[in-house]
């Protein structure tokens, strides 16, 4: 296998060498670079104590946790030999020490950090390590379903369990059945269906976790390029969980855009998208540390403090406007984003830009109001 050095945050990163990144023996994603970023912007506000990338492939996110944040003991861990052979090489060219094998499939390597690596699969890494993990890191190829039952019982009752899903077709209604299957859920397509589907998978995570009586607060969840990501805080107590349980939900949209959704455990109307989750999408002092932070960290992707910034700015209120959309299902000539949102202001009402889509706003005025602000601007 033919390797070429990377450079990431302060992380030296031998990948596999090939034309297309899904060629690669072993996958590294550079576009996920700001997912890493802000992971590692996470963990430094956090602050745990053991952490867990279960699907680690090159290493390079455990890694960077080692070197970038406080945590004293980090896992990698990896079912193919390939990248686990490939995780040793970059421990050692990062760490500086060759490590001591404690067992057939596990390596340990003792410098500033202690850093573990190891060979398995991760279903069964995470139901031997009970409750051990402060911090564990789950970003799979695809969906993060065949996971959540171990990961929530590997993970400390109080610690965050932070969680990647990369099948936006699925969560995003173009394949719907598959994700009846996989989220027990029916999506919806349209210009609401990152947000919809990013409120999916926190919903089906609250259903998993309230198995343990466990409840769920969201720290921080985005949508961004092919993934969605989650940081959420585990509640302990049956009391927790049903809390959790009553912000679940559902949607429903209108042909002219209007849209609706209710707090319920069964759906009340009709032809309705969920369950999902219709909480918080974030802890605004949570974000606002790891904002700071990343006004202080001169290694970041250039686009990750710019989107921090909109996430810190935006309203956090369940679903959006897409103005391009809302005047094509209405016959209008779209207006300048910025000029809808001083309209709505202006009336009393709050309104931002949103992350989601650079052509929408989120907003607490009626949908009469946010049409009436396009009209006025024909």
């Amino acid at each position: 296998m033919e390797f070429v050095e990377v450079r990431e945050g302060l992380a030296r990163i031998l990948v596999p060498k090939a034309e297309r990144i899904y060629d690669a023996p072993v996958f590294y994603n550079p576009v996920m670079a700001l997912n890493r970023d802000i992971s590692v912007l996470a963990v430094g506000v956090l602050k745990p104590r053991t952490v867990l990338d279960a699907l680690s492939a090159t290493g390079i996110r455990g890694i960077r946790y080692a070197l970038e944040t406080p945590v004293e003991e980090v896992w990698l861990n990896d079912i193919s030999e390939e990248a686990f052979n490939l995780i040793l090489k970059n421990v050692r060219l990062n760490l500086g020490v060759d490590g001591e094998r404690i067992g057939e499939r596990r390596f340990s390597f003792e410098g500033e950090k202690k850093v573990i690596a190891n060979l398995d699969d991760a279903n069964r890494l995470m139901a031997e390590k009970f409750r051990y993990f402060d911090f564990l890191d789950l970003d799979p190829f695809g969906s993060p379903v065949e996971f959540l039952d171990t990961a929530l019982r590997s993970v400390r009752r109080r610690g965050v369990l932070a969680v990647t899903a990369t099948d936006t077709g699925v969560l995003c209604g173009a394949y719907r059945h598959a994700c009846r299957r996989k989220y027990l859920a029916e999506p919806i397509r349209g210009e609401l269906c990152h947000e919809t589907g990013l409120r999916i998978l926190i919903g089906t995570v609250v259903r998993y976790a309230a198995k343990y009586d466990l409840g769920v607060e969201v720290l921080l969840a985005y949508y961004r390029d092919h993934y969605f990501r989650a940081f959420l805080r585990l509640k302990s107590g049956a009391r927790k969980a049903d809390g959790s349980i009553e912000r679940l939900g559902y949607l429903w949209q209108d042909e002219n855009g209007r849209f609706g959704y209710e707090n319920s455990f069964l759906p009340k109307r009709p032809a309705v998208y969920g369950p999902l989750w219709l909480g918080p999408l974030k802890n605004q002092e949570f974000v606002d540390e790891v904002l700071k932070l990343a006004n202080e960290y001169p290694l970041a992707h250039k686009k990750t403090l710019p989107f921090l910034e909109t996430i810190s700015e935006e309203l956090d209120v369940p679903f959006h406007y897409d103005t391009h959309a809302l005047a094509r299902r209405n016959n209008l000539q779209v207006g300048k984003l910025a000029e809808i949102i001083e309209i709505l202001r202006g009336k009393g009402y709050s309104a931002t830009r949103t992350h989601f889509s650079p052509m929408a706003i989120k907003t607490d005025a009626p949908f009469e109001e946010v049409l009436e602000a396009l009209r006025s601007l024909q």
